[in-house]
């Protein structure tokens, strides 16, 4: 997704990570990912905090990942999709949905997670408007991965969604499932995911039941929650960041791995586009432009 690519930064004896420089349109850019074999909050905290250590002139950050998406009635959630995080009435557009306290009247979330920094939140609010007068540019973006078969549509297989009571009947595909446990649904006419906005939720856990996550994501307390993953809670209050999040699964028992490199593919080009409305600016440290 980068226009160019800069030289690495010679090795520390301090940072473990290892980073990925270059240049998306106005801004220069630093890419960290997770350690192999390592997920969850802790890791995701303690990449960030390396992270801007080694780059304190960083204006802000975007986490891009996967995520379980949670198809309703109210968003219509396919895989290949995108969800970002935007603040929603009290929530900032991340929950932690196993931080909190048990009470007499059942499981209380406590604590509060801050929300993107403003101008990212602007950049959305000016994605959004592209996007209703026909000027999105996301189809342009995905298609600079159309040269890597990996990442192709037709590599994921079929986006089959079935009926939340229904558990995998076992097997790394759901081709021993009952086909009459799969819920119908309206085919769509575009090949371009669908971009959703609000609440995700994120915790130290793999959801893949769908009963709970239908449970957890209507609980009064999380409002409506679109997807759930494993990092964003580890960053967003000391790593000011925007979450964006590609569909890969339905957080259900039938999830694999196969829709992981389209989502992933999908999520990147939004970060590009996301990254193409925002003006580029100079952060001064101790004096100095950076």
């Amino acid at each position: 997704m980068m226009d160019e690519s800069h030289l690495d930064l010679p090795p520390s004896d301090h940072d473990t990570n290892i980073y990925t420089l270059g240049r998306i349109g106005q801004h220069n850019i630093v890419i960290a990912c997770l350690p192999a074999g390592f997920v969850g909050i802790a890791s995701a905290a303690s990449v960030a905090m390396m992270l801007k250590t080694t780059f304190p002139a960083i204006r802000f950050g975007l986490m891009v990942g996967l995520g379980g998406g949670v198809p309703s009635k109210e968003a219509d959630i396919r895989l290949g999709d995108i969800v970002v995080s935007q603040p929603i009435k009290r929530h900032g557009g991340v929950v932690q949905y196993d931080f909190g306290k048990s009470t007499p009247d059942g499981f209380e979330l406590t604590g509060f997670l801050n929300a993107p920094p403003i101008i990212l939140l602007s950049a959305i609010t000016k994605i959004r408007g592209n996007y209703d007068l026909g000027k999105s540019s996301l189809l342009a973006e995905m298609s600079r991965l159309s040269k890597f078969p990996k990442f192709a549509r037709d590599q994921a297989g079929s986006d089959t969604l079935f009926e939340t009571e229904y558990r995998h009947i076992g097997g790394e595909d759901c081709t021993s499932c009952a086909s009459t446990r799969i819920v119908q649904r309206e085919e769509r006419t575009s090949d371009m995911p669908v971009v959703h906005y609000g609440t995700i939720a994120s915790a130290n856990r793999v959801m893949r039941d769908g009963i709970e996550r239908d449970k957890i994501s209507r609980s009064p307390g999380l409002g409506s929650v679109l997807c759930f993953e494993m990092e964003a809670a580890g960053l967003i209050n000391n790593f000011p960041c925007l979450v964006i999040c590609g569909i890969c699964n339905y957080a259900d028992s039938h999830k694999n791995k196969g829709w992981q490199p389209y989502a992933a593919g999908n999520a990147a080009a939004y970060a590009r586009e996301l990254l193409l409305v925002i003006p580029g600016t100079n952060v001064e440290i101790d004096g100095e432009d950076s």
